[in-house]
């Protein structure tokens, strides 16, 4: 059994005042996956308690087998004074709440660059990757360079015509941290593995780059 952590945002508003936050599928159903594989999962946040939920992304449509992992968000844990030296893994979730208060967060920051030193999986979908905006790494470079990675696409982006409400364009980003990011056709599955970074690019890579995960931590 490993120890997984989950980090997701506590970032609950656009700047136009639209509700946003974690985008349901792509923290339940790696959850799910996670816990049938046998492993312990922590759920944490930059403010910890209720998550909020991005009412677009289904919350009163959710399946049964998403129940436990739904329970599991009403009380996140706060991130500060989280170890990385007690996980084996992270997984971030995305949702357009990511994009306000993971870029630049120092406990995020902290944890991810331990991480990447004790080369534990990192894996991450959609907007999840916003979480590696501000990390370096032991040698000073961004966590991102040098990687081939995905997150969601500048082109995804204009299609939900939310460009113009995030803070920056993650795909883009990305590239300018030194990130060899490839994104694949819009809304579908593409996931990408370089060492120990998984990431996909949408809600519908979640079940994907969460096998992966499990793939390698059963490795």
């Amino acid at each position: 059994m490993a120890h997984v952590l989950m980090i997701v945002t506590s970032a609950d508003r656009m700047p136009n005042g639209e509700p946003t936050g974690l985008w349901l599928e792509e923290f339940a159903i790696p959850y799910v996956q996670l816990r049938e594989a046998g492993h312990a999962v922590t759920v944490a946040s930059p403010q910890g308690g209720a998550t909020p939920i991005d009412p677009r992304s289904g919350q009163d449509e959710a399946p049964p087998e998403w129940t436990e992992a739904a329970a599991r968000l009403r009380d996140s844990q706060r991130l500060e004074g989280l170890q990385a030296q007690d996980y084996d893994a992270v997984f971030i979730p995305g949702g357009h709440g990511t994009m306000f208060d993971f870029p630049g967060n120092l406990d995020i920051a902290r944890l991810l660059s331990k991480f990447h030193d004790a080369g534990k999986p990192i894996a991450s979908v959609c907007h999840g990757p916003a979480a590696f905006v501000g990390v370096m790494r032991a040698d000073g470079r961004p966590l991102v360079e040098g990687y081939t990675l995905t997150a969601f696409s500048d082109l995804e982006e204009k299609l939900v015509r939310l460009d113009d409400q995030v803070p920056f364009l993650l795909s883009e980003r990305l590239r300018e941290l030194g990130g060899n990011v490839e994104n694949g056709l819009p809304m579908l599955s593409h996931v990408r593995e370089d060492r120990n970074l998984i990431t996909g690019q949408n809600p519908a890579s979640s079940k994907q780059a969460a096998a992966r995960l499990v793939a390698r931590l059963a490795a």
